[in-house]
C-alpha cells in the first residue's frame, strides 16, 4: 500500500500544481483587465489514517483557489469624465438587461469603464448596465440599505426632451449691509405702486414714473412648452421709519418680482402683474445677526415666511400655461445673508427647459448630472455602491463581476463616501491587481513543484517495478 500510497500522493501533487498554474495563468492573462482580482491558489495538506503502527500512508495534497476581491488596485487617469473607479470599499450595481425584471439578477463589479450607448444607456466594457436611486426634477432620491428595487437602469437619451417646468428656486447670496440708502427709497416706500423698479430702464432712466433698484437677482425660470424666461428680484434698502405707513424697521429691503412676460395689455382691467409685469412686493427684513428674519407683504404685514409662494399667468399671447414657483430667500445653502460685503447671488432653480443634452457628469459622491446646451443641469440619479460583510466570498462570475452569496453576507446600498462607502475617482479606472513580477516567480515555484511530483511517481513506478521482478 506504501508504494500505491506514494504514486497517489504524485498525482495529487500533478493536479494541485496543475491548478495553481492555471490560476496564475489567469492572472497573467488578465494583467490589463480593468479592476480584475487575482486569484490565489492554497495548498492543503491530506492526512491517511496508517495500516499498521510502523508505516505510512501518504495522503497527498489538495488545492483550492480564491479572488483577492477585498484587495483595492491603483487608480490611474482614464480618458473619459464617465470612466469610474472606487477609492475604497464597495461595488457598483449592474444588471444584465436595460430594463431588469424583479427576478432578475444584480451583478456587482468595480470595472467604472462607462459609456452612454446609443440608446442613452450607461454601461460598462462587458456591456453591464448601470444603476442607481432615480431622481424626480426638483426632489432628491428615495434612498434605501437593502431594497435593490429601488434601483432603476440610469438612462440620459431622453433627458433633454423632457420638459418640467420650474417650481422652485433658491436665492443664495449677500446684500451689502453698508449699501447707502439711496435719496429715491422714501419716496418709493411712500409710494411703491407709483414708482415701480420692474418699469425702470437705465437707458432711459425717469424718475417720474419708476425707481431704480439697488441690486437685481435674475432667476431663470422654464414654461410649459421649455421655453426659457425669467424672474427679477429687484432690491432697495430702505431708511428704517417706525412713522411710515406702513412702519420700516431697521435692515429692511423692499422687494418687487417681476419679468417683462408677464406684462399684458389684453387684460382688463389693468393690473401690477399686466402694466409692469410685477407678481410680487413686499419687504425682507434682517435681523442684527444678518440673517433673514421675516418677509412682509405690501401692507407691512409678517407672512410668517422667508419663502415666496408666487403663482401668476404669463402673457397670453405666449401660450403657455399659468405657473407657480416657490422663491426661498432662506434655504438649505444659506439663503440670501445681509452682511458687511459686496452684494452677491446665486440662483438655483429646478425645472428642465427644452434643450439639447451637452453631457453627463458624475460627482465624487456619486450624483449623476445631466448638463444641457443652455447651461442648465439636472440632477437625474444616485449611484449606488453595494458594500458586503465578507467581499471576498462573492461569486466571481464573467464579465469581471460578482454575485452574492452565502459566504459573502448580505449587501448595504450606500451613496459614496458614506458610511465606509469608497468615494468615485471620476475620470479614473481601477487598475488589476496583478503583479507580474510575483506571478512569474509563482510561476517558476509551480513549475519546479510539478516536475518534482512527477519525479514521485516515476520513482514509485520503478519500484513497483522491481517488486514485480522478484517474482522471476
Amino acid at each position: 500500500m506504501g508504494l500505491s500510497a506514494a504514486m497517489q500522493a504524485g498525482v495529487s501533487g500533478l493536479a494541485a500544481n496543475s491548478t495553481a498554474l492555471s490560476a496564475i495563468s489567469n492572472n497573467i492573462a488578465n494583467v490589463n483587465t480593468t479592476a480584475y482580482k487575482r486569484v490565489r491558489t492554497d495548498f492543503q495538506a491530506i492526512v491517511t489514517a496508517s495500516s499498521t503502527p510502523t508505516g505510512y500512508n501518504a495522503g497527498g495534497v489538495t488545492s483550492t483557489t480564491r479572488h483577492m476581491i477585498s484587495t483595492l488596485g491603483t487608480l490611474q487617469k482614464a480618458s473619459s469624465e464617465l470612466d469610474l473607479g472606487i477609492d475604497g470599499q464597495g461595488f457598483f450595481v449592474t444588471t444584465q438587461t436595460a430594463e431588469p425584471g424583479a427576478e432578475d439578477a444584480r451583478l456587482f463589479t468595480r470595472d467604472g469603464s462607462f459609456y452612454a450607448d446609443e440608446d442613452g444607456y450607461l454601461r460598462n466594457a462587458s456591456n453591464l448596465y448601470l444603476q442607481g436611486w432615480p431622481i424626480v426634477a426638483g426632489g432628491g432620491p428615495t434612498l434605501s440599505a437593502a431594497d435593490l428595487s429601488q434601483l432603476r437602469t440610469i438612462n440620459v437619451e431622453n433627458i433633454a426632451a423632457q420638459i418640467e417646468p420650474t417650481s422652485y428656486a433658491q436665492i443664495v447670496g449677500n446684500l451689502n449691509s453698508n449699501q447707502t440708502v439711496s435719496d429715491r427709497a422714501d419716496d418709493y416706500a411712500a409710494s411703491p405702486t407709483t414708482l415701480p423698479m420692474a418699469a425702470y430702464d437705465a437707458s432711459a432712466p425717469d424718475t417720474t414714473t419708476s425707481t431704480r433698484p439697488d441690486y437685481d437677482i435674475t432667476i431663470p425660470v422654464s414654461d410649459s412648452q421649455g421655453g426659457e424666461r425669467k424672474l427679477t428680484v429687484s432690491l432697495i434698502k430702505l431708511e428704517a421709519d417706525a412713522t411710515a405707513t406702513p412702519p420700516i424697521g431697521a435692515n429692511t429691503w423692499a422687494y418687487e418680482v417681476w419679468s417683462p412676460d408677464v406684462v399684458d395689455p389684453t387684460v382688463t382691467p389693468a393690473t401690477e402683474a399686466s402694466t409692469h409685469g410685477i407678481v410680487s412686493r413686499g419687504r425682507l427684513v434682517y435681523g442684527t445677526d444678518g440673517k433673514l428674519s421675516d418677509v412682509q407683504d405690501p401692507t407691512g404685514a409678517s407672512t410668517g415666511a422667508t419663502q415666496l409662494n408666487l403663482s401668476f399667468n404669463w402673457r397670453t399671447s405666449i401660450g403657455v400655461a399659468p405657473q407657480t414657483v416657490a422663491v426661498d430667500f432662506n434655504g438649505d445653502q444659506g439663503g440670501l445673508t445681509q452682511l458687511t460685503s459686496a452684494s452677491t447671488s446665486r440662483v438655483d432653480a429646478d425645472g428642465t427647459p427644452f434643450s439639447g443634452l451637452d453631457k453627463v457628469q458624475v460627482s465624487k459622491s456619486g450624483l449623476v448630472t445631466a448638463v444641457f446646451m443652455n447651461g442648465s443641469t439636472r440632477d437625474i440619479a444616485q449611484l449606488a455602491l453595494a458594500t458586503f460583510v465578507n467581499a471576498d466570498g462573492l461569486t466571481p462570475v464573467s464579465g469581471n463581476a460578482y454575485t452574492v452569496s452565502n459566504e459573502s453576507g448580505p449587501l448595504t446600498l450606500k451613496v459614496p463616501g458614506v458610511s465606509g462607502a469608497g468615494l468615485l475617482g471620476v475620470g479614473t479606472l481601477e487598475a488589476s491587481d496583478v503583479d507580474l513580477s510575483e506571478e512569474f516567480t509563482n510561476l517558476i515555484v509551480t513549475q519546479r513543484a510539478y516536475s518534482a511530483n512527477s519525479r514521485t511517481i516515476t520513482t514509485s513506478d520503478e519500484m513497483l517495478q522491481e517488486l514485480l521482478n522478484i517474482k522471476r
